[in-house]
């Protein structure tokens, strides 16, 4: 850890990586909760509880070494133009409603966004992109999301994480994603009962969804459906109700700078998912 900052809506003093329970706005740290060391470790963490237990049992898990080294490595050194700020560095928790109507899947936090944070999608140009389209749908209450506690609120809408830490160049090993494969399955199933409208931002959140799902005990679409930009598929749940998967291209800036990703295209999606929640 480093020297303390003060946090840039409380305040507040803290060291990077920030310890667990120490006042961080939003910090879903329970006590008594031990950190999953293993891959064994996860899925026996993840095997039970509510889900604020869940969620606190992810925000301490360290059962990926090269993730844990670089989640904090980053929450040290820090980009320059946060220098004077403290970093999350730990596991991101999903966030938003606990009974949400519409669930959005993403690959993982971002090193100065969400590892920044210590909000899914927030601090980044991309959670830029993503809640300003929320915000014009009517799924957030603010066009923006800038830190933990900022007053931001969704709307019937939870966002969830497949790696929960942020990995480098944004790219978890497949064992990694598998080491935390249990964490968004235990998400997914505590929250699927409400969900009627999914949407997985780029290939690798549909893959997910659709993994996750399956766990859940849901019908997914054989041959596997394939992933687009407003693709869409029907998943059904064991009580026969019918669940929408849509697909998004990722509001990366490789996407968003590149016009592949409009505005129109991500609030066409993000809409859809509204209109039908």
């Amino acid at each position: 850890m480093e020297s303390e900052h003060p946090h840039p809506l409380t305040g507040e003093f803290f060291p990077s990586p920030v310890p667990p329970g120490t006042g961080w706005p939003d910090d879903p740290f329970l006590r008594k909760t031990s950190p999953a060391a293993s891959a064994a470790g996860v899925r026996e963490s993840a095997g039970a509880g509510s889900l604020a237990e869940l969620c606190s049992a992810i925000s301490v898990c360290t059962a990926c070494p090269r993730l844990v080294a670089w989640r904090e490595a980053v929450a040290v050194e820090k980009r320059a133009s946060f220098a004077d700020q403290p970093y999350w560095g730990r596991p991101i928790a999903g966030w938003g409603s606990e009974t949400p109507r519409v669930l959005i899947v993403g690959l993982a936090p971002a090193a100065h966004g969400g590892n920044r944070t210590g909000r899914i999608f927030t601090g980044d140009r991309s959670g830029d992109w993503l809640f300003a389209s929320l915000h014009r749908v009517g799924l957030a209450a603010l066009p923006t999301s800038e830190h933990a506690g900022d007053g931001q609120r969704l709307i019937d809408t939870r966002m969830v994480a497949t790696v929960r830490c942020a990995p480098p160049d944004n790219k978890p090993t497949t064992v990694e994603r598998d080491t935390c494969a249990p964490w968004i399955e235990a998400e997914i199933a505590l929250v699927a009962p409400y969900v009627r409208v999914i949407v997985a931002l780029g290939s690798y959140g549909w893959d997910a969804s659709l993994r996750a799902f399956k766990a859940a005990g849901y019908t997914v679409p054989r041959p596997k459906p394939k992933f687009g930009h407003a693709a869409r598929a029907t998943l059904l749940a064991p009580d026969g109700a019918e669940v929408l998967l849509l697909g998004s291209y990722h509001p990366s800036q490789q996407n968003t700078f590149t016009g592949k990703l409009t505005e129109e295209m991500l609030d066409a999606v993000l809409g859809e998912a509204a209109a039908c929640r």
